[in-house]
């Protein structure tokens, strides 16, 4: 009866364990599959360091890839939830439909199918707010930026609301394209997102 017990504790334990850990699935485009940097460089995998240095067991799944838009986020994401089955889901997209000039209304619809799509399947999201640089003219760009903040508000989900704050646009931070971030502004992409992340966890 004692054996019995304390196999059945030590099962139930294990389940626990399990049950507090998820899975961390981020979904996004060039930006975090580490464009042009060795890919232990990128800042999903310094966020798969610091989860553990926080005592945090969550497994990590990068599922980006780069040159990917909303559209084709959306139309992969329901392989990815049933393959993974996350607990979290990171949505890092909508820079490559800015750069094309794609209307914001799609990428909205779009995200918004992300987030339904997550939610649905019991994840939580979080958001990372995506900005344009000023020569998309102001019209443009003021509607780009909107869609993440509308999308936050309208789903209630939290949002990084510049996810490349203190990077974008600073020479020293970005690779030779201009586009891309640096392995020295890993760290702080990290920064921008932790804070917003931690709580979700």
């Amino acid at each position: 009866m004692r054996a019995w017990w304390l196999s059945g504790a030590l099962a139930l334990l294990f389940w626990a364990q399990g049950a507090v850990a998820g899975t961390l699935l981020v979904v996004g485009d060039s930006i975090s599959a580490a464009f042009g940097l060795d890919s232990r460089q990128g800042w999903v995998a310094l966020l798969e360091k610091r989860l553990q240095e926080e005592g945090f067991d969550h497994r990590v799944v990068n599922a980006s890839i780069s040159g990917d838009t909303s559209a084709g986020g959306a139309a992969r994401l329901s392989a990815l939830l049933a393959e993974h089955q996350p607990t979290l889901v990171i949505i890092e997209l909508g820079g490559n439909d800015g750069l094309r000039g794609q209307p914001p209304a799609q990428l909205q619809q779009n995200l918004a199918s992300m987030i339904e799509q997550s939610q649905v399947a019991g994840a939580r999201v979080l958001l990372l707010g995506m900005r344009l640089p000023p020569n998309y003219g102001a019209r443009y760009t003021q509607a780009f930026a909107q869609v993440f903040a509308d999308l936050a508000q309208g789903k209630q989900v939290p949002l990084v609301p510049f996810f490349l704050e203190g990077v974008g646009g600073v020479p020293a931070m970005m690779q030779a394209d201009g586009i891309h971030p640096t392995a020295a502004a890993q760290p702080l992409l990290l920064d921008n997102v932790w804070p917003a992340l931690k709580p979700l966890l």
